[in-house]
This record gives C-alpha cells, sequence and structure tokens, in this order.
C-alpha cells in the first residue's frame, strides 16, 4: 500500500499518477502497485513537480510498519535509533520592540502600559 500526496503540481503529473494510482481527493493518491514500480513513480514526481511538494508513505516490514520520503519539504524525515521521525525547522524567535508600532491609538498606547 502507498500514499502520494502532491501540493501546488502540475495537472500533467496528476493524470500520469492516475494511471497507476487512484485520487481519493485532489492532490491524495493512494494503490498498491509494486516497489519497483512505486520507486519508478516517485521519481517521476521528483522529476516533474516544479514548484510543487510531495509526500511519499508506503508500507514495508519495519518497525513502525511503514516508511515515507520527502520532496521540497520543509520537515525532513530523520532516522533516530531505527525509527524514523520529522524534523521540523525550529521557529524564529519575534522581536518585540518596547514601544508599540506606529499607528497604535494612544488609549491603546496608555492601556499596554499601565498609564491612565
Amino acid at each position: 500500500m502507498m500514499v502520494i500526496v502532491l501540493t501546488r503540481c502540475p495537472a500533467g503529473l496528476r493524470g500520469l499518477l492516475t494511471r497507476w494510482l487512484m485520487e481519493i481527493s485532489p492532490g491524495v493518491f493512494i494503490g498498491g502497485p509494486t516497489a519497483r514500480i512505486r520507486e519508478a513513480l516517485w521519481l517521476e514526481v521528483q522529476q516533474y513537480a516544479d514548484t510543487g511538494r510531495a509526500l511519499l508513505a508506503y508500507s514495508t516490514n519495519n518497525e513502525q510498519g511503514f516508511a515515507f520520503e520527502t520532496h521540497d519539504h520543509k520537515w525532513h524525515p530523520i532516522d533516530h535509533d531505527g525509527l524514523v521521525l520529522i524534523r521540523r525547522p525550529k521557529d524564529r524567535p519575534t522581536t518585540s520592540s518596547s514601544t508599540p508600532p506606529a499607528g497604535w491609538s494612544n488609549a491603546s498606547k496608555r492601556r499596554r502600559y499601565g498609564q491612565r
């Protein structure tokens, strides 16, 4: 069993995948091809995805029972002692200035800083 999820990919790629898989929702494909076909389809997805993103998840014989691969995602799979986990990029902390941004009303500024 395998699942491919496409985001912002060309319509031609979706048409290519419907030859082998069933599209159960826009951009979500599911099917049970052989490992050789799965690898060939994933190479096609990577080649034709352009600026889009793609995710491949498939069942396999390991501790988790599945494996996955990503293409142009900010989140990346990493191996951690035999388990595949997702590494998400750190959110950059927002820097707050001590003064309110321009355009705030005087009442809002006084309320924010405890002045009456």
